[in-house]
């Protein structure tokens, strides 16, 4: 018999969301299931050779187009896989309001075993295969960046859709995770871990909801796990430290987990990371070798954030966290969320904590429509109109203005700082109504289901207004 798959968590997670809500007969299945599936299998000759490569993008919901979702390079990546992470998707950009359908797509490979061109025209070939599928453009199908794939992926692919479409204005917009020389935006790749920071200290600005988890009201000194230092787990991990206060005690990585009572040097670990290609060896900490045990041990807060399904039934009962933060995609099981549930573990869910990259996606996708840089028109203007406010305060008071306090006052906002601002206001929002749904009278068990029955209301709402 097969077990529970990533696909069954989420459609069960759906379910149980579902049942709460009121809807048309039929309605709740036609949200759930994927739309359209697209399977590709393509040949490149290399190294003397016809390699062949099996491709997927899946479009989970197009309520709204264009659909959005990353594309992984993995060679354990299958459809099951790629059609859960595009309804996490619809979900996701339903649950933060944003104008985007669910979408995924993966290539079965091992990035590490081919050189860089090699890559290139893997990718290449890939991009032809989804464009020439209509699963793929800024107006129907954007792809961003995921596990085993960067920004170079992006700009791979954006070139060869330009070449596909050489009459399409906006063919920038048909990937987002670009660098800033291609079209990208400021704050891209920071954004899930950044968006994991804003949630954490959301999350913390309740006092009744905090009070559930029996943590004192500040996030300084709060003892951190973080499992995987990649790109999410190393933002967030160094904004907590750096800004917040926090102690990162233990960091979970492929070859195993370091400990420090005490708190570990991101910068540096990171650092050891790239050159080594592991934790193991960094000096001055603690070297566990079987780095899944240290999910296990006492913290304030967990935060998974690489595979899925790394908290399960096996595990869960004897996590000792006070409240899990979900940076990853699916990192939970649908049985060891019940689990931790009943043990009265808060879990702050992958469905709002992992948004941050796409709600900054959204933000360079409206950027290369719009043709123009965020903050373009309006910077010197407000540069301005402060240093008047500035000047007319010390007039009216006779003191100077304060030095520590003139940089940040006195220029205008730069794009990075309206990238943080806009992500910043999006998960509050966000927040403000998961949690309103948690306390209300309908008593909703926890924030999870919140949050999917946001999301599924929304869904709904727009199936009923589109018939889509």
């Amino acid at each position: 018999m097969r077990g529970q798959s990533f696909l069954d968590d989420v459609n069960n997670q759906f379910d149980e969301a579902a049942r709460f809500l009121p809807m048309q007969e039929g309605l709740a299945e036609k949200i759930k299931v994927c739309n359209a599936t697209y399977v590709t299998r393509f040949g490149v000759r290399l190294r003397g050779r016809m390699e062949t490569f099996v491709g997927w993008r899946a479009v989970h919901s197009s309520h709204w187009t264009p659909a959005k979702g990353g594309i992984r390079y993995s060679p354990l990546a299958d459809q099951e896989e790629v059609e859960a992470l595009a309804a996490l998707m619809t979900y996701k950009c339903a649950l933060m309001g944003l104008p985007f359908g669910g979408s995924k797509g993966a290539l079965r490979i091992d990035p590490a075993k081919w050189e860089r061109q090699e890559l290139e025209r893997i990718t290449r070939r890939f991009t032809q295969e989804l464009a020439r599928h209509n699963f793929f453009g800024p107006s129907q199908n954007v792809p961003a960046p995921d596990m085993g794939t960067n920004e170079t992926t992006m700009v791979w692919m954006a070139d060869e859709y330009r070449r596909w479409s050489p009459n399409d204005i906006n063919a920038l917009a048909c990937v987002t995770g670009k660098p800033l020389s291609a079209g990208g935006i400021e704050g891209r790749i920071e954004a899930t871990g950044r968006g994991t920071q804003y949630a954490l200290r959301e999350f913390f600005r309740h006092e009744n909801d905090l009070a559930r988890t029996e943590l004192s009201p500040s996030l300084a000194g709060k003892r951190l796990i973080v499992q995987g230092l990649g790109n999410v787990g190393y933002h967030a991990a160094k904004f907590l430290s750096e800004q917040d206060g926090c102690r990162v005690v233990g960091v979970i990585e492929r070859d195993g987990a370091v400990w420090s009572d005490e708190s570990l040097p991101i910068e540096d670990l990171k650092l050891h990371l790239i050159k080594t290609g592991g934790v193991k060896g960094f000096a001055n900490v603690e070297f566990v070798e079987n780095g899944a045990s240290v999910l296990e041990r006492a913290c304030d807060i967990l935060i998974p954030a690489a595979l899925e399904r790394v908290i399960h039934a096996g595990n869960a009962p004897r996590l000792r966290a006070k409240l899990v933060v979900e940076a990853a995609n699916g990192p939970t099981t649908f049985e060891a969320d019940k689990i931790l549930g009943d043990r009265g573990i808060i879990v702050l869910p992958d469905l709002y904590v992992n948004a941050g990259g796409v709600v900054v996606s959204y933000f360079e996708w409206v950027k290369n429509l719009t043709h123009i840089p965020f903050g373009l028109m309006e910077r010197r203007h407000h540069e301005a109109s402060h240093q008047i406010l500035a000047r007319s305060l010390e007039a009216m008071t006779g003191a100077k203005f304060p030095l520590e306090t003139a940089t940040l006052f006195l220029e205008g906002a730069r794009e990075i700082d309206l990238v943080r601002s806009g992500l910043d206001d999006i998960m509050r929002s966000a927040y403000g109504q998961i949690r309103t749904v948690w306390n209300s009278a309908a008593g909703l068990p926890d924030l999870r289901t919140s949050a999917y029955s946001i999301a599924i209301s929304r869904c709904a709402e727009a199936y009923a207004a589109t018939g889509i």
